[in-house]
């Protein structure tokens, strides 16, 4: 193990110390709050997000009761190495991280890219992972799931001219509720002061977003291989990940829950994070490790 029993607790993830680790060459920058030992929850980030871009008002609320690790993909943020062309060499990285960190056993937190990786590492290592849980996102071969690319490519470009943060345009809806909870989640994401993270370059950005569209256009993944309990969440009018991909998951997963969140985009877990938050930490507690 990376950590020792020594370390105080950390309970707010804008204080959560940064870390690194070094595994297959690549340097991986995490975060690590709450009580250690046990099984960890492994939180899977989006596209273009680095370690500063996970809303604590869903980290927060899982780590009070759990071991929370978060951390930047190689190639993003802190974390050195090439961002791979492909989710599954994304989700091959990820299993060198975890096994640097000594665990044999996570439950999974993931949202959008993050759990198109998750999908991978699971059925790639099915004895790893305990729970899924699988937001803003689809299924390997989703339909219009390679549209993604003109989505935010577009939705930068309204961003830039109206100087907004094209999360609130990309995550949420442009109506009054979305508009306001695009801005307060973007607000959330400055609680951390201190010790932040490097911004994902162009580079890697646009080398994500075509593994994105390599996905989507490939042949899918045979989804009856995840047996975990798994739980999965959108907001109704996803652009970015077609809603219904959520639907088809819960379909393909046997077993799954399915949450969808009305009048809500991309982001719809961050617009409801006081409903979800909740459900989430009681669908990851450890009551049946």
């Amino acid at each position: 193990m990376s950590t020792t029993g020594n370390e105080p607790t950390i309970s707010s993830y804008a204080k959560a110390p940064a870390k690194t680790i070094t595994a297959g060459g690549i340097t991986f920058a995490y975060r690590e709050l709450g009580t250690k030992g046990g099984i960890p929850v492994v939180f899977f980030t989006h596209l273009a997000a680095t370690l500063d871009n996970w809303d604590p008002r869903i980290v927060d609320p899982i780590a009070a009761n759990r071991h929370v690790i978060t951390f930047d993909n190689a190639g993003v943020g802190a974390s050195t190495g090439k961002v791979p062309g492909t989710i599954e060499e994304s989700a091959d990285d990820a299993y060198l991280f975890i096994k640097a960190l000594g665990f044999d056993k996570i439950d999974v937190f993931s949202f959008s890219l993050g759990a198109m990786i998750a999908q991978d590492l699971a059925i790639k290592h099915p004895d790893l992972v305990r729970k899924l849980v699988l937001t803003g996102t689809g299924p390997r071969g989703g339909r219009d799931m390679d549209k993604v690319v003109g989505t935010t490519y577009w939705d930068i470009l309204r961003a830039t001219l109206t100087r907004s943060d094209p999360k609130e345009f990309l995550f949420f809806s442009r109506n009054a509720v979305g508009k306001a909870a695009g801005k307060a989640f973007v607000n959330r994401l400055k609680e951390r002061t201190i010790d932040r993270d490097k911004d994902i370059s162009l580079k890697a950005f646009q080398t994500q977003l075509k593994a994105i569209q390599r996905y989507g256009r490939s042949k899918p993944s045979d989804l009856s291989r995840l047996t975990q309990p798994t739980l999965i969440a959108n907001g109704d009018h996803d652009r970015m990940v077609p809603s219904i991909l959520s639907e088809d998951l819960h379909r393909r997963i046997k077993g799954s829950e399915l949450i969808i969140y009305p009048d809500s985009g991309h982001g719809g877990i961050f617009q409801y994070h006081e409903a979800f938050a909740p459900v989430a930490a009681r669908f990851l507690a450890l009551e049946d490790a």
